[in-house]
Formats: C-alpha cells, structure tokens, sequence
C-alpha cells in the first residue's frame, strides 16, 4: 500500500462513520416516534390519540413534543421515501394492535379515514421538505400499504358498498402476517383479525346449520355466513358423506404411515397416488397426474435418496399446493384453470384438503396462496369471477368441516332406517356439530 492511498482510505472510513452516525440518528428518532405513541395510546383517550397523530403525520405542524417531534422534524431523519412509508405504517399499526385488543374498532376506521380524507394542501413556498413530504404522504394513500391497512376497516364499512374480495379479508390478512418485509404489528395486527374472522364464520356456519334444520328456530336469528344459497347444507352433506374407514383423515393416516422412511423419490410417486385416490373421473385423473408427475419429477433430483423428514414433507406439499393454485410468478396455475373452468371446484378442494391432512403446517402457505389468487384477479367483475368465488366459498366450508376444531357428522333420522346411506338420499340425514376437544 502506498502512502498517497492513505488519504482516500480516511476518506473512505469517514463516509462510513458518517453514514453510520446518520443511520443510528434515524433509528434513534424513529424508536422516538414509536415509544411516544405507545405511552400516548395506552394513557391517552382515543380521541386524543387520533388529533396527535394527525397533527403528526398529515397536518404537518411545526409543533414541539419530547424530543422535538413533528412532521418536519421527522422527514429530516427519515431520509427516503421508502423508511418514511415503512414508520408510518409501523405507527398506524401500533395504534391498530391497541385498539383491537380492548375492542375499541371503531377507532380504527377513524384512523384509516384520516387518510381517506387526506387532501393535499397547495404547494408552500416557505419549507421545500415539507412539499416532499406532502407528496410521499399523498403517494402513501395511493399504495399497497394503504390498501392493506384498509381490510382493518372493511370488517366494519356497509355491506351493499363491498367489493366481491371483501368477504376473503381473512386470507388477505393471513398474507400480511406471513409477509416478513411487514412489521411485528402489521403482521400480528393481521393474525389476530384473520383468525377472528375465521372463528366468526365457523361459529356462523355451525349455528346457520342448526336452525336451519330445526322447525322451533327462528328463522331470522342466525344468517346463511355463505352465499351459496340454502344449497349449503346438502353440499355439507355431500362433504361428510365419506366418514367410517374410508374418511379423509383415516386414509391421510394410513398414508403417513405407509410412507414413514420413505426416500424422496417413492414419496413423489406415492403422494400422487394418494390424491386421486377415490377420485371417480378417470379423464380428469389422468391429466391431473401427468401435470403433477411431470411437475414433482424434476424438482429436488439431486435429494432424491434422502429420507423424507417434517421440512422436507412441508417443502413438497407445499409444491404441489403450488402446482394446483398459483405459482412463485404469480400466475394461476394451469391445473387451476383447468378444474375450475371445467366445473371441478369442489374436486380441487379436497385435493388440497388431502394435502392439509398429511401437512398440517402448509395450511398457512395455502392460505397465503388462495390470498395470492384473490389479489390477482382483483381488478375483474363479480360477474367475471363467479368461478373463483365458488371455489373460495366451497373451500370456506369445507376447511371449516375438515381441517377446524368443529366435528359435522350425519346422523340418519329414525323415520327413515330403511334408507341407503349415498348422496342421492341425504336428505335422510341431519348434520350435527360438535366441539372437539384438543389433547
């Protein structure tokens, strides 16, 4: 090394302590920013909280709190775009979290309206941050962060103004919870609502259940959680028709089992199999399990001799949710299409059904994926998607039959014991719900 390089190396070193001085000041003022609306939301009333953090973040006043912390204040320490949006929403959503907790959702809403009703202001000439911060605050409406942190208030809005993806929040939000580039709030905010919509629905479907079939209900007290039309109940039927030796989960049993020690390579060929056992439509079997073959024969070639362990069952399920929804490019898989543009929801259902019982842990890579069909086909009609929709309710029941901490068994009614136990008499039998007790 020469000596006249010894000044471009200090001034190399500098750059770096100055930058990592700048960075430790934004960290700095960001926990700053956190802290202050942790103290104020658990001490302060709601109302109260909500005209801070406007006058904070969108009125951008030049007002003086604790350590000096306003809007422009705060857009000289958060130095871009992307580290401003990424407090905002942080903040948004310790407030979300607080106020979920203690079942105060109507202050939610407020906050979300505040942006909602966020105009920007003309142009000042006296403070050239504050006209860019106005401008990141406006595109920050117009974003996917925004519109992810809209599903905390559509649980809430009018029901005649929802768009046909509002009934599916729940998937939605199950996508934010698993998304690590969303904060701890964001994403437990979303887990903890996901999961209340779920158990809302699974309540729904279980008390429309038994007031629809009895006489003495009224009719009025417990609604129908799905669209499907009163046609909800014998498609339960149809669903837990399959109970006895040759249910869903004993056949999921016996296949884990079978395939304990198993080598990759056996595992592929023996997973299709499983599938489309008892699937009665050989045309459709046939191109199903060239697809898959085709899809699993080249994938992980090189482990093919290692013995199937938890991750590596969790890895291939997966895949093969994968190969029958949307794929890592974000387009619908071709098997998708083709079962549902051929009537074969409910089919495709209990495909993915079966994985879920050999895999528990690919249930939230499922539902993420279902989330990812859902944000594709957006911007269509309900009209244009009616197909999806169907799949999506379908699904909805029978995950709430099948995969939930609700047992649905039929019970054959006494007047009818001489009636066959098959689809084509179920209206033989009754359904009946039970809570299962987890050991």
């Amino acid at each position: 090394m020469t000596a006249t390089s010894l000044p471009n190396i200090q001034k190399h070193e500098d750059i770096i302590n100055s930058n990592s001085l700048q960075l430790n000041l934004q960290i700095k003022q960001e926990e700053a920013i956190y802290n202050y609306l942790v103290e104020i939301v658990n001490t302060w009333q709601p109302h109260d909280v909500l005209r801070e953090f406007k006058r904070l973040f969108i009125d951008c006043l030049d007002i003086n709190i604790g350590d000096k912390l306003s809007a422009i204040n705060i857009i000289n320490y958060l130095s871009d775009e992307y580290v401003f949006r990424n407090t905002v929403k942080r903040s948004c959503y310790i407030l979300v979290n607080n106020w979920a907790s203690k079942r105060k959702h109507k202050y939610i809403q407020e906050l979300i309206n505040l942006f909602t009703k966020y105009s920007p202001k003309q142009e000042s000439n006296n403070h050239e941050n504050l006209d860019i911060y106005k401008n990141w605050l406006k595109r920050f409406v117009s974003s996917k962060d925004y519109e992810e942190l809209k599903l905390f208030a559509n649980k809430y809005e009018a029901k005649s103004q929802e768009h046909w993806s509002t009934r599916y929040t729940a998937y939605l939000l199950v996508a934010q919870s698993f998304d690590i580039n969303n904060s701890l709030e964001q994403q437990e905010a979303a887990r903890i609502l996901a999961l209340q919509m779920k158990e809302r629905f699974k309540f729904e479907l279980a008390m429309y259940i038994a007031r629809s079939q009895s006489t003495a209900s009224s009719k009025n007290r417990y609604k129908n959680p799905s669209i499907l039309g009163d046609n909800v109940l014998r498609l339960i039927k149809m669903i837990i028709v399959k109970k006895g030796v040759f249910s869903y989960e004993n056949i999921a049993h016996i296949f884990i089992k079978q395939t304990q020690n198993q080598n990759l390579k056996d595992f592929k060929d023996n997973i299709i199999k499983y599938l489309f056992f008892s699937v009665r439509n050989q045309e459709l079997v046939k191109i199903l399990h060239q697809e898959l073959t085709n899809n699993l024969s080249s994938w992980k070639i090189e482990h093919e001799d290692e013995i199937i362990h938890k991750h590596l069952l969790l890895r291939i399920c997966n895949r093969v949710i994968d190969s029958l929804t949307i794929n890592n490019n974000q387009e619908p898989a071709p098997l998708f299409i083709l079962l549902l543009s051929q009537g074969h929801a409910l089919t495709l259902v209990i495909l993915l059904l079966k994985i879920i019982l050999i895999c528990k842990n690919s249930r939230s890579h499922l539902e993420v994926r279902i989330a990812n069909l859902i944000s594709y086909y957006q911007d269509y009609s309900a009209d244009e998607c009616k197909w999806l929709i169907n799949f999506i309710e379908i699904f909805n029941i029978t995950f709430a039959i099948y995969a939930e901490n609700v047992d649905y068994n039929l019970i054959k009614m006494p007047k009818n014991q001489q009636v066959c136990h098959t689809q084509c008499n179920l209206e033989a039998y009754r359904v009946f719900s039970q809570l299962r007790e987890d050991i």
